[in-house]
């Protein structure tokens, strides 16, 4: 099995306006941009330093009607296997495994109580993935779930994912958040049943790190973001905000400083 089967591997925004969305997460999150070159695609690459963390590209006809979002995609080694795992598994392939010319394949699938995420797979070793908490890339992959306990089992049993430290936060009314990771590595993710109060079907969402809570919050609300909830401090003593961009994406923040 691959050392990264089962992480998140790649991020990517599809949206209304690109041009928009390149100047805004440039200036909250500190990206530098550039067209990825591929050929009859308009396709940009968001960069922290000289890595590439995430893809930017306008909505295709095919969501037509779907709202701007966020999109992570998990490694596999065996693309059509993990797909046909996850419908056995009673989750749902949106889109079947097809090829990135020159880079990979990927596949749009979505978990029983319908949280889409991406699959990918590629022959080539690729760069190493970051250190947790690394700025300008995802430090935190967070499932908004439909139902914690029979969701888990789906991606327990379809990535081998598991449980690390499970939070009881059910005096504020928000149940277990369940943080977990790939093969019992360090944990990347958490999940909890999605509270009655947030009004969107279940969604994966994704914590972008900063250097300095408030000053990036400043620059969503100047940039014509809007923020959702925060900012607050989660256990581990991190800081995080939960945001909208300016066409209407979910993404969030999270830093070790105000």
């Amino acid at each position: 099995m691959h050392k990264d089967y089962g992480k998140f591997c790649w991020y990517e925004l599809m949206t209304t306006d690109v041009p928009a969305a390149e100047r805004f997460y440039a200036s909250v999150i500190g990206w530098t941009t550039r067209d990825s070159g591929m050929e009859g695609m308009n396709y940009t690459l968001a960069y922290a330093a000289d890595m590439q963390v995430a893809g930017m590209m306008g909505m295709p006809e095919e969501a037509e009607g779907m709202p701007p979002m966020w999109f992570g995609y998990v490694f596999t080694d065996d693309i059509e296997k993990t797909a046909k795992e996850i419908a056995a598994n009673g989750g749902k392939v949106h889109r079947p495994p097809q090829d990135i010319p020159g880079i990979g394949r990927f596949a749009v699938v979505a978990d029983p109580h319908g949280a889409v995420f991406s699959l990918f797979t590629t022959d080539s070793e690729g760069a190493p993935l970051p250190e947790m908490m690394t700025p300008g890339h995802v430090g935190w992959n967070e499932l908004m779930a439909g139902d914690l306990d029979t969701d888990w089992a789906f991606y327990e049993k379809t990535f081998g994912w598991t449980k690390d430290k499970a939070v009881d936060m059910s005096e504020g009314g928000m149940g277990i958040y369940q943080t977990f990771g790939a093969s019992g590595g360090l944990a990347f993710g958490g999940m909890m049943t999605k509270p009655a109060s947030i009004p969107a079907p279940p969604f994966w969402g994704y914590y972008f790190v900063v250097n300095g809570l408030d000053a990036a919050t400043a620059r969503v609300t100047d940039g014509g973001g809007r923020v959702l909830m925060g900012p607050m401090e989660v256990p581990g003593g991190a800081w995080i905000v939960n945001c909208l961009d300016p066409q209407g994406a979910h993404f969030s923040l999270v830093s070790m400083t105000r």
